[in-house]
């Protein structure tokens, strides 16, 4: 499949917005740390991403979390959204070389993916969520790295089995490359 700004892409982008916004506020599990929660939105926003490409994950990302900040909170938090959006397109780089629309999805696709989105959630909210915060909202280091490395933790182990779920569930429901022959 082509990950190109395809009508199909367009539409992906705004109904993956929509979900992720959806998930976003109604479909979180609290960790007792402000701000922090177990999002079931990024393991969405990997399978979308790995669907439909890097620039669609990554404007679902910044769309998304704009959007649920907006309706949550009255305003947005910048430094974590555009880190949504990074995470989006290091999602969907990390599955360029996947073919879910064949129903692909091997062990070897399972740990390249996961080993992609470990150090992608390690860097992105570990290190530059935290330090934008810093910078831009003059946060207290210590509370904002310690939101990150709990950020870190709970996405690596939300993407690595609800997204992998996800994605062997949607692989499932293609037809194989090569299935179907012709009598």
């Amino acid at each position: 499949m082509k990950k190109d700004f395809s009508v199909k892409t367009i539409v992906a982008i705004g109904i993956g917005s929509a979900v992720f916004v959806i998930l976003g506020r109604f479909v979180v599990i609290p960790t007792g740390f402000p701000n922090t929660n177990l999002e079931t939105a990024y393991p969405f926003l990997a399978l979308i991403s790995v669907i439909f490409g890097p620039v669609a994950g990554g404007l679902i990302g910044l769309i998304g979390h704009t959007l649920k900040d907006f309706t949550t909170y009255g305003s947005a938090w910048w430094s974590w959204i555009v880190c949504s959006g990074i995470i989006g397109v290091i999602y969907g780089f990390a599955g360029r070389k996947m073919d879910l629309q064949h129903g692909e999805f091997s062990k070897k696709d399972i740990i390249r993916f996961n080993s992609y989105q470990v150090i992608g959630n390690a860097v992105v909210w570990g290190l530059i969520a935290p330090t934008l915060d810093v910078l831009i909202y003059s946060e207290p280091a210590s509370k904002v790295y310690t939101q990150g490395v709990i950020a870190v933790i709970l996405n690596i182990i939300a993407v690595g089995i609800i997204g992998t779920l996800l994605m062997a569930a949607y692989a499932a429901t293609r037809t194989k490359k090569g299935s179907l022959t012709k009598d």
